[in-house]
């Protein structure tokens, strides 16, 4: 049996987490909206139900606009130029090698993804918020373009295209968390619950009879 020592730190904010988690569940109940469409015919349910997803687009707008906020003026974990590592991506392309060592933040090759996303999600509302404005005449836009429905298919492929990346990114992400969690042993999903990162002390496995006791936590 292999007995690890760990050392933590605290990396993510308050703020930062409920930010996460915020636009998680926006992202989760508006795919859910979605998938329920196809459950009525055109009519008052349809309706209320994209209504719903207006609003929950409203909701993941205010979350993106406070992610961009606090990754410009937010402590170091949680700003954008912590996540901004073009050398590191460039390196691992040219040799093909996606390996790397543990850090306390966002790590190195995820940061990539995780900026294209943010970037993805920032076009998704910008063409869900038109396509409010020239089907249903509601939102900001609505004043501006409300009058043009022609307008709808220039916002529709693009929203619906980063509907099924995000889809693929989720399942992508929750896959990634579960794999590193085996690879590096360490626990890792729980860190935008709790702020708490860990990381595996070099050389920390030990005996069963060792006066070590597993999963000891270093501040």
């Amino acid at each position: 049996m292999e007995i690890l020592t760990y050392r933590r730190a605290k990396v993510y904010d308050a703020l930062l987490r409920l930010i996460h988690l915020w636009n998680g569940l926006a992202i989760l109940f508006l795919m859910v909206t979605i998938w329920l469409s196809d459950l009525f015919d055109k009519g008052a349910s349809e309706d209320a139900l994209w209504l719903l997803h207006i609003y929950l687009g409203y909701a993941l707008v205010v979350g993106l606009v406070t992610r961009l906020v606090w990754g410009l003026v937010g402590p170091r974990s949680a700003r954008f130029s912590n996540m901004w590592h073009p050398a590191a991506w460039w390196d691992a392309v040219r040799h093909l090698n996606f390996q790397t060592k543990p850090r306390f933040g966002h790590d190195t090759l995820a940061s990539g993804a995780y900026l294209l996303v943010y970037g993805l999600l920032a076009v998704m509302a910008i063409t869900g918020l038109g396509l409010a404005a020239v089907e249903h005449s509601v939102g900001p836009f609505n004043v501006w373009i409300g009058d043009m429905p022609w307008l709808k298919e220039l916002f529709e492929e693009p929203h619906e295209l980063i509907y099924y990346l995000l889809m693929g990114f989720v399942v992508a992400h929750m896959g990634a968390l579960i794999w590193h969690e085996h690879k590096d042993k360490a626990p890792l999903a729980q860190a935008m619950v709790t702020g708490y990162k860990y990381e595996v002390e070099p050389s920390s496995a030990i005996q069963p009879d060792s006066s070590k006791t597993q999963g000891e936590n270093h501040a």
